[in-house]
C-alpha cells in the first residue's frame, strides 16, 4: 500500500495564523467598545458644554465655547424664582418613597401569590399582568378625576400633592414587578419554609427572615428601576402637579426651555446635568452588590 502524500504545514504557521485571527479580532472589539462609549459619551459633552455656554444655545461648534464661565450653575443654586434645590429634594422624596413603597407591597404581594393557593389567585395574576398591557396614558384622564375627588375628602392625597402622586406610581409599576419577583420566589425551594414551620415560625416570620434576605438582589434592582422611573418621569408630575413649590426636577426643567422671549438653554443644560448626579451615585453604590448579590441568590435558589 502506497502512503498517500499528506501536505506537512508548519506547527509555526499555525500558530502565527491563531495570533492573527486573535489580533484581528481584538482589534474589532476594541473598535467597537471605542465607538460605543463614544456614542454614550458624546451627548453628555454636548450638554455640558451647552451648560457652560454664555449663549444659552444647543448649537456649537466648539467643545469649550468662547467665553465659557458656570454662571447658569451658579444661577440654578442661587435662583429663588425657580427653586432648583427644592424640586431636586421633591423628585428625591418621592422617587425614594415610591420605590420603598414598591418594594414592600411588591415582596407581600408575590410572596402571596407563590407561596398561597386561594379563590381567584390566577385571576388576579392575569389582571395584574394584563392591565401592563395599556399604556399608562391611557388612563391619565381617569387618574386626574379620581384625585381631584379624593382630594376633596383626603386633600393629602388629592392633586398637587407629592402623596397622590406616589399612589399613581404603585399602581403603574406594581404589576410587571409582581410578576418578576413571583418569578424569583418560584425558585426558592418551600422546604426552607417547611423547615421554619417545624422550628415554630410564623408565616411573616419565614417571610422576613428567611425568604427576603435570599431575593435581595431582586428587590434592589426593583428600587433602581422604580427609583429611576419616576426620577425621569415628567407626564404625570406635569398633569397632577401645579404648584410650582411641589414640582418635580423634570417638570421644573422644562421652564426653562419653554420661556416666552427667551428659551434658555443653558440653564437647562446645567439642570439636566446636575440631575443625573444622584441616579449615578446610586448605580455607583451598588453595582457590585447587584452582580455578586445575584450570583450568590442563584447557589442559595437551588
Amino acid at each position: 500500500m502506497s502512503k498517500q502524500n499528506t501536505p506537512h504545514v508548519p506547527p509555526t504557521s499555525l500558530i502565527s495564523s491563531k495570533r492573527n485571527q486573535h489580533l484581528v479580532w481584538r482589534v474589532v472589539q476594541y473598535t467597537v467598545a471605542v465607538l460605543v462609549i463614544a456614542y454614550c459619551v458624546f451627548p453628555i459633552v454636548w450638554i455640558f458644554s451647552a451648560s457652560i455656554d454664555p449663549r444659552n444655545s444647543l448649537q456649537t461648534a466648539q467643545l469649550i465655547p468662547p467665553n465659557a464661565s458656570f454662571r447658569n450653575y451658579e444661577f440654578l443654586l442661587t435662583n429663588t424664582t425657580q427653586p432648583y434645590l427644592r424640586w431636586m429634594l421633591n423628585s428625591i422624596k418621592v422617587s425614594s418613597i415610591a420605590s420603598v413603597l414598591s418594594v414592600f407591597i411588591t415582596a407581600l404581594s408575590a410572596y402571596a401569590f407563590s407561596r398561597f393557593r386561594f379563590a381567584g389567585r390566577r385571576t388576579l395574576l392575569l389582571v395584574t399582568f394584563l392591565l401592563q398591557v395599556f399604556p399608562s396614558s391611557l388612563m391619565i384622564v381617569a387618574m386626574f378625576l379620581l384625585l381631584k375627588d379624593f382630594g376633596d375628602v383626603v386633600p393629602a392625597l388629592g392633586l398637587n400633592s407629592h402623596a397622590g402622586l406616589i399612589l399613581v406610581y404603585l399602581g403603574g409599576v406594581l404589576g410587571i414587578n409582581v410578576w418578576l419577583m413571583k418569578g424569583i420566589l418560584d425558585t426558592v425551594p418551600r422546604a426552607l419554609d417547611e423547615s421554619a414551620k417545624i422550628d415554630g415560625a410564623t408565616d411573616w416570620q419565614i417571610f422576613w427572615l428567611v425568604i427576603l434576605p435570599l431575593i435581595r438582589p431582586i428587590m434592589i434592582i426593583i428600587a433602581i428601576l422604580t427609583f429611576v422611573g419616576t426620577w425621569a418621569d415628567f407626564l404625570l408630575p406635569q398633569i397632577l402637579l401645579q404648584d410650582t413649590q411641589q414640582f418635580t426636577l423634570a417638570v421644573g426643567l422644562i421652564i426653562f426651555a419653554r420661556q416666552q422671549f427667551a428659551q434658555n438653554w443653558g440653564v437647562f443644560s446645567a439642570g439636566a446635568l446636575m440631575g443625573a448626579v444622584p441616579t449615578i451615585i446610586i448605580y455607583l453604590l451598588v453595582q457590585d452588590y447587584i452582580v455578586s448579590g445575584l450570583t450568590s441568590g442563584a447557589v442559595k435558589g437551588e
